[in-house]
């Protein structure tokens, strides 16, 4: 794993999950679910996850600070309007909820089981590395934001 991490290495660990899931459906019986109801949910999961991420995106751009996870040293603020009142992580919030829906088009119960470790994966090689640089460069303002807001939701 490298410990740079980039946007695109994020994206692509996403993707690896989205296409673990979809291959473990060859696998394990999927759940006999309507197809129209299956795209509701999914494209509900999937809305709920753009809005999550498009609006991290705008306030970091009202900031003016970077959304580049490669460079977290490179934040010149803590940004904690818009979604990040809700979630420390909206932007992995949303490659979650773009995983849920996935597993919910998917229909298959082993499929789900994927987003956990999605979680601990993000947890341990993205989050926790940003983290500590953001409290090495927010110090106490970091840590009471912290106490107030949780990781995910």
């Amino acid at each position: 794993m490298p410990s740079g991490n980039s946007t695109p290495f994020i994206v692509a660990s996403a993707l690896l999950f989205g296409f673990l899931m979809w291959l473990v459906t060859s696998l394990v019986a999927s759940i006999e679910v309507p197809l129209g109801a299956r795209v509701a949910v999914a494209l509900l999961f999937a809305s709920i996850g753009l809005v999550f991420g498009v609006s991290a995106m705008v306030s970091f751009s009202r900031e003016k600070t970077t959304m580049n996870p490669t460079k977290p040293a490179a934040s010149s603020s803590l940004v904690i309007t818009g979604p990040f009142r809700f979630t420390r992580n909206p932007m992995y919030l949303s490659l979650l909820l773009y995983l849920l829906a996935w597993a919910v088009y998917l229909s298959n119960f082993v499929a789900v089981l994927f987003l956990p470790v999605f979680v601990l994966y993000i947890n341990q090689f993205q989050i926790k590395p940003e983290e500590r640089v953001l409290f090495s460069l927010f110090g106490p303002e970091y840590a009471a934001y912290k106490e107030r807001v949780r990781r995910w939701l």
